[in-house]
């Protein structure tokens, strides 16, 4: 497998920590979104969008991070899955991902920031207050969910990781770069906390990756 991603993508890093949780081997082939290599020509020919990760595996390149792993699940489901138990389970476990993954990720990613800035008219000032806005908003109702499970337990759902840690982490992540106070979810944090201690989880931290 090969893994196009750039370190501090939270899209990419959701990719990489669902491989190594699943033990799959995969070669890295940085893509810096910060200089502009996700518009050259050769990386457009792997995805028409300009994004990243696009994996390729077995000759086939697929892009969207939650495609992914869905897709890792399906064609290696002899590994750890990453979406598992009832259907109930398994609809709690999507609806958290996609809380951070369509919720709060497309309107704070790098691109949408960049556009404030040099097309609105953003103040850094405005654009943090935005950024924290709306991981705020989301955190606030993830906290609350977490809270209200049955059983508290010491990933998100279970006592194993799934999709909703793979997407939790690196979204706490970029809380942090963004100084989002995160006193105020100690449940998300104490997760965090808890799948930073797995290699699967540290492994794919954005400053151990090619081109941190």
């Amino acid at each position: 497998m090969i893994l196009y991603d750039y370190c501090r993508s939270s899209a990419a890093y959701r990719v990489r920590i669902a491989l190594n949780l699943k033990g799959l081997a995969y070669k890295q082939i940085p893509v810096n979104l910060v200089t502009g290599e996700q518009r050259a020509e050769a990386h457009l020919a792997r995805n028409d969008q300009g994004l990243v990760p696009v994996l390729v595996d077995q000759g086939v390149e697929l892009t969207q991070s939650l495609a992914i792993c869905e897709y890792l699940d399906d064609a290696y489901p002899e590994t750890a899955a990453l979406v598992s138990g009832s259907a109930v389970a398994r609809a709690q476990q999507r609806a958290f991902a996609q809380a951070i993954a369509c919720d709060i990720h497309p309107i704070n990613n790098l691109r949408v920031l960049q556009y404030l800035v040099g097309e609105v008219g953003a103040t850094e000032e405005q654009k943090l207050a935005w950024y924290r806005h709306w991981v705020e908003k989301t955190f606030a109702a993830l906290e609350a969910k977490l809270v209200a499970r049955p059983e508290q337990t010491a990933f998100c759902y279970g006592d194993v990781p799934s999709l909703a840690d793979v997407c939790l982490v690196p979204q706490v992540f970029n809380a942090n770069r963004f100084e989002v106070d995160m006193s105020a979810y100690p449940t998300l944090a104490a997760v965090d906390a808890h799948c930073q201690s797995l290699p699967a989880f540290s492994d794919a931290h954005p400053a151990k990756q090619p081109g941190a």
